[in-house]
């Protein structure tokens, strides 16, 4: 067991102290009017041991006494259990807040490197399993705790060597539960390591069941969830094989202390060294403290899980987050002046994907970026995003370099359209106004319009308040493209970045955006990305790459006068034996 992971996860619990002070003070009264309860049990029987010597009088007051006991017992358990809740919850969002506010700084390497499923699971599952583990410590283990000391007193008030048979024997139980719990803490953590595997494959299958279905994958998909599944089996079976024995072997220890104190009580009220009600009452006690242990034991496999679950969380609250500028510059009036200088980049370690790259791009310039699959052009737009930071060399824009900015800063430069357009759950009109809430409908409106998508909203039963499924599900590729297209004509940024913005569109629909396109990029530098070469003929510069190097240079019929490499691209997307 992880005593750092304890330590932290105590930390959580700092800004709800006072939650637990009452909770502790309501469970120390719960458990004390719950141990006198048998003190009056006991007194009651013992006025009504022998024929004809019941004391109605007293017997009817001790039952009194007893009922007000036990509400008030309940009551103060009751109030602990609410408390208890309050603060467990507490903790919990409050750790769901610093993970979400992390995966937001995360680097995209980091999130690309790892099973979105696997990070998903950590934020609902483990926290929930944080949580679960957390209210039973507070509501259980202080209060099993308190109810053996409590228990204790009262037992050695009654019988002192009855007493200490029960006080000898019962940690047996609790040494049993502790050498149990050590050796399923590992069985946890790999079960819940097996989890995430499990949600990250199963969340993947299901995003993208088109591509299983249209390749026939189904069965070979179901081998490789049965492989993990069998091994979240494995692993299940044996975490809470272990977890299980816990509970019976205390059991088992604390039959036998019982059984001990109803030898041992008998033989004292036989020689008269003890009333029949106060055997009544010691045997309550036996079981009330037996208890304790068998909920402790349970606690323990509780706690393992929380701890596990902690651990993992924690390991990505401590995962490195993107580099925080002490000092940021911004720039006071974007021209859109943009130089990249001798820049190199890899995803991984010795393989090199942009090495020495040199390109600029003058203010109000349109940049073409072109070349065959795997070239580099989706690399060098993340690169301008910084998405992504290189690896050497540096771009400018505007003369400062984008690593002295912050990357909130250099990303509102840009409006970018992707060819993965991504619409969330909510109203075309907030879709829209994503990334300019304050925007008015008049404007929201015009940029629909500019971007040729007011057309399909009015013919929504609900308009601009047409709901959104999630990722757009409900809208076809081309109708989410538009609207994507239709968010950055709203926000209207110095510099615009295309990634196959138009690749989703009929080609009537694509001249009517290619012209709102030219409206909106004049006077702005501009980034396209484009594989169909026909839409970029008006670039002022086009960019030819292949193997993370620019091979060609120039503009579309210089390129094609030359006939290298972008002449042989070109030619080939159309009928070579027409041309």
């Amino acid at each position: 067991m992880d005593t750092k992971t304890i330590k932290r996860l105590l930390l959580f619990c700092r800004p709800y102290m006072k939650y637990l002070y009452l909770a502790l003070f309501c469970s120390a009264c719960q458990i004390i009017f719950t141990l006198l309860t048998p003190v009056l049990i006991g007194q009651a029987v013992d006025h009504i041991i022998g024929k004809g010597l019941v004391d109605f009088d007293q017997l009817f007051r001790k039952m009194f006494l007893i009922i007000g006991s036990v509400c008030i017992a309940e009551v103060f358990d009751w109030l602990v259990m609410r408390l208890s809740n309050t603060m467990t919850y507490s903790i919990t969002k409050d750790l769901r807040n610093q993970l979400f506010m992390k995966y937001s700084t995360l680097s995209l390497s980091y999130i690309d490197g790892h099973s979105h499923g696997d990070l998903l699971s950590r934020m609902v599952n483990d926290i929930d399993l944080i949580g679960d583990g957390l209210l039973q410590g507070f509501t259980h283990l202080f209060s099993g705790i308190a109810t053996i000391i409590g228990t204790i007193a009262f037992m050695l008030y009654i019988s002192v060597p009855i007493a200490l048979i029960v006080i000898v024997l019962t940690p047996l139980s609790l040494v049993v539960a502790t050498i149990i719990a050590n050796k399923t803490y590992k069985y946890f953590q790999e079960q819940l390591a097996l989890r995430g595997e499990l949600g990250g494959y199963v969340e993947e299958m299901i995003g993208q069941q088109k591509i299983v279905k249209a390749f026939g994958y189904e069965e070979e998909n179901q081998q490789r969830f049965e492989e993990i599944n069998q091994r979240v089996y494995v692993s299940g079976v044996k975490s809470q094989f272990l977890g299980a024995l816990a509970n019976p072997s205390t059991r088992v220890v604390n039959n036998i202390v019982y059984a001990s104190v109803c030898i041992a009580g008998s033989l004292y009220v036989v020689m008269g060294n003890m009333s029949v009600g106060a055997l009544s009452s010691f045997l309550s006690y036996a079981n009330q403290y037996t208890k304790p242990f068998n909920e402790i034991s349970n606690v323990f496999t509780e706690l393992q899980t929380a701890f596990a679950s902690a651990a993992r969380v924690f390991k990505l609250l401590d995962t490195p987050s993107e580099n925080i500028i002490e000092q940021p510059q911004t720039i006071q009036d974007v021209q859109g002046h943009v130089q990249i200088q001798n820049l190199s980049f890899a995803y991984e370690e010795n393989q090199t994907l942009i090495e020495n790259l040199n390109v600029e791009a003058k203010p109000g310039q349109t940049i073409a970026i072109v070349g065959p699959t795997g070239c580099g052009k989706t690399t060098l737009i993340n690169l301008l995003m910084r998405f992504y930071d290189p690896k050497a060399g540096r771009i400018m824009i505007d003369g400062v370099n984008t690593l002295d900015m912050e990357r909130e800063y250099v990303r509102s430069l840009y409006g970018m359209v992707l060819q993965d357009s991504w619409l969330f759950s909510g109203t075309i009109k907030e879709n829209i106004a994503y990334g300019c809430e304050n925007a008015s409908d008049e404007d929201i409106i015009e940029a629909a319009k500019n971007a040729h998508a007011h057309k399909f909203i009015m013919q929504l039963k609900d308009g601009y308040d047409t709901l959104v499924s999630e990722d757009g599900g409900n809208l076809s590729q081309g109708q989410r493209q538009l609207l994507c297209i239709a968010r950055i004509m709203l926000v209207k940024p110095p510099m615009l970045i295309l990634d196959e913005a138009t690749s989703s569109i009929d080609t009537r629909t694509e001249r009517q955006i290619q012209d709102a396109f030219d409206q909106m990029m004049q006077g702005r530098t501009t980034f396209i990305v484009a594989h169909r070469l026909s839409t970029i003929q008006k670039a002022d510069q086009i960019l030819v790459m292949n193997h993370g190097q620019i091979i060609e240079q120039g503009r579309h019929d210089e390129l094609l006068a030359k006939k290298g490499f972008y002449h042989h691209l070109y030619y080939s997307q159309f009928d070579l034996s027409q041309n």
